[in-house]
């Protein structure tokens, strides 16, 4: 690792924030943040949009997300802000929490920080991912610890894949190959529901078969140019040797780790962390008159 353990420290946070956008949503889409990215980003791949441009637009649009949300430019636009002013506001949410992205690849995707993101017509598969459920931590012999709500594998695919971006510096890895090897490397389970590693154990020596069956059969559906470079990147899962694979890699063990810890976080919340941690009642014009409003009811 070039930057070394560190730097992934550094990133940390930042990737937290981003995993966030499994559980965010707007009113005028279907799915989280992270799930409409999925979809949109597999449509750019399939109209035969350059796989390159496609992986910085959308990771430069998952930062700003942490802290923007579902404001992007097209609501800025219908707000009546001018592209100039939108695209201000994009790159101060970008800027606010873009401080440990390696500096060389902060400055390429603050430039490749879109006003508005291209949305062609995705596979079906996209759609499919999104709405198959990730089995969570599983164990052989052990009962499933069910956890609620169930991310999705687009979630999952989509953040694994802005992740292989923002870590690929760490590892001097090209940032494109993880992005997409992020984005496919659960095509199976567009057909095969996931039992996790529990369910991988009693499939046994059928688990290759079955699982690059129903891979070929999706990447079979793809434009061939789209197909063959998937093929390609597809094999990096296979060990973490090649710079990009460690890239890939890390973003996917970061992304299903990071997962657990904020199941754990949010079954530890506590109404004292948000009113005294978050300043739920934030300052302002009434603030003094919500405090007592809250003393009077013994809140």
């Amino acid at each position: 690792m070039t930057g070394g353990p560190p730097a992934l420290a550094r990133l940390r946070p930042l990737l937290a924030e981003i995993g966030d956008a499994k559980r965010v949503r707007v009113a005028d889409a279907p799915g989280s943040l992270a799930e409409q990215a999925f979809a949109r980003a597999w449509g750019r791949l399939v109209a035969g949009e350059d796989a390159a441009a496609v992986a910085l637009s959308e990771a430069a649009a998952a930062v700003a997300r942490a802290r923007l949300a579902g404001i992007d430019g097209a609501v800025l636009r219908t707000a009546g802000l001018s592209d100039g002013e939108a695209r201000e506001v994009l790159r101060r949410g970008f800027d606010e929490v873009a401080g440990p992205v390696d500096p060389a690849l902060r400055d390429t995707l603050r430039e490749a920080l879109p006003l508005v993101v291209p949305a062609p017509e995705p596979p079906a598969l996209a759609g499919r991912l999104n709405r198959q459920p990730r089995a969570g931590a599983t164990a052989p012999g052990r009962a499933r610890v069910i956890v609620e709500p169930p991310e999705s594998h687009g979630d999952h695919c989509l953040t694994v894949a802005v992740y292989g971006v923002l870590v690929a510096p760490v590892f001097g890895a090209d940032p494109v190959p993880p992005f997409l090897v992020g984005l496919a490397h659960h095509l199976h389970n567009g057909a095969l529901p996931d039992a996790g590693f529990a369910g991988e154990v009693l499939l046994g020596s059928a688990l290759p078969r079955v699982m690059a069956t129903l891979e070929e059969r999706e990447l079979a559906a793809l434009p061939a140019p789209l197909a063959r470079r998937l093929r390609a990147v597809l094999g990096l899962r296979a060990d973490a040797g090649a710079r990009e694979s460690q890239a890939f890699h890390a973003a996917d063990v970061l992304d299903r780790v990071l997962q657990v810890h904020h199941h754990a976080r949010a079954a530890g919340f506590t109404a004292d962390q948000a009113l005294d941690d978050l300043e739920l009642v934030h300052a302002g014009p009434v603030q003094a008159f919500h405090l007592d409003v809250l003393a009077a009811a013994g809140l």
